[in-house]
């Protein structure tokens, strides 16, 4: 039975959105805007012969039979300070203070604290269902909500000279005067509307790292380890580290100024 149960949840997944259709998106009480991201199914990691690809990258399948909300932006210093009422990032270099900048110098256990408070936040205010909360995204649903049913090394197709209309990265930033993580909004967003996937901070996901990606039906990662997993590359990354099938890790209580995080809403993925 379930076996059955699960091969028809891969069939009915199957069909992913196409690019360029605009998601649906809501707003919660911290006046977080979250795109609805839809069940489906796609390749995660890179094919041989993509440039900068990691042995780390090997394509595999997966599923996600349960719909997602995700930041459209990065959390934002702003946010952060409503929601926790600490500032981890001041009076440390290579930050611009401002509430629409992303809230970097966040740990790992930083970031599930931000979640575990605004989910009770929300649960007061009414807002969430009695089995949903706020999390981070999994590694499989970081990527899949970054290609955004795009195939490409990056949401907008292959060449990395394209990047700077997307990215903050060492092209744009570490090189020049902008030595920070930037407003959010002011890169192009990819094609289901979110913003910064590609740059600007490196993002936490919930996973414990890997040397091999987790595939299957909705892939949790590993049950324990020593680092956690990262995507998305930073204001201070090369090209190839901003890649929709980039992946990097370090341990949970690390912090810097190109760290932060986007939050997931939804059903425990547990």
């Amino acid at each position: 039975m379930r076996v059955a149960f699960v091969m028809a949840a891969i069939l009915f997944c199957a069909p992913v959105f196409a690019q360029g259709v605009k998601l649906p998106s809501v707003t919660n009480s911290i006046d977080m805007e979250l795109i609805e991201i839809p069940a489906g199914t796609f390749t995660m990691g890179s094919p041989v012969g993509e440039k900068g690809r990691q042995e780390n990258e090997a394509q595999i399948t997966v599923t996600l039979i349960k719909p997602f909300s995700l930041g459209k932006t990065e959390v934002t210093q702003g946010q952060w300070k409503e929601v926790m009422g600490t500032e981890p990032w001041k009076e440390q270099p290579l930050v611009k203070a401002d509430k629409d900048c992303p809230a970097t110098y966040v740990s790992w256990d930083d970031a599930t604290a931000f979640c575990q408070n605004l989910t009770e936040i929300e649960r007061k205010a009414g807002k969430l269902k009695a089995d949903e909360e706020y999390r981070l995204a999994t590694e499989a649903e970081w990527e899949y909500a970054c290609r955004a049913g795009t195939t490409t090394a990056y949401s907008f197709g292959d060449d990395e000279k394209q990047l700077g209309e997307y990215a903050w990265f060492n092209g744009n930033s570490e090189n020049v005067d902008e030595k920070y993580a930037h407003k959010f909004g002011l890169k192009k967003p990819n094609p289901w509307g979110l913003h910064d996937m590609h740059g600007n901070a490196w993002e936490w996901c919930s996973d414990w790292h890997d040397k091999k990606l987790s595939g299957g039906v909705d892939p949790i990662g590993p049950g324990g380890g020593s680092s956690r997993v990262l995507r998305g590359g930073g204001w201070r990354d090369r090209p190839g580290f901003c890649r929709s099938a980039y992946r990097s890790s370090i341990g949970p209580s690390f912090r810097n100024s190109s760290l932060g995080f986007r939050v997931a809403r939804s059903q425990s993925a547990q």
